[in-house]
């Protein structure tokens, strides 16, 4: 599967798309963004390592969101 790189200019985008397919209330989403927030190097790295261990269909739905838009 070809993914995107996941950076701070993506993160934003992507807890948004994750609202919708996960929840507001998720891990992933509540990491992505704090990542896109703080913009750090730890919490850019905890927030990609959380949706790297999303299920690949929902990893798809929010790359393909953020494509889209």
């Amino acid at each position: 599967m070809n993914e995107k790189t996941i950076d701070r200019a993506n993160l934003g985008r992507l807890a948004n798309a994750l609202v919708f397919i996960c929840g507001v209330d998720h891990p992933t989403t509540v990491a992505l963004k704090a990542a896109a927030e703080s913009g750090t190097e730890r919490d850019i790295k905890a927030a990609r390592s959380l949706f790297l261990k999303l299920k690949p269909g929902d990893r798809r739905a929010a790359l393909t969101m953020i494509d889209d838009q």
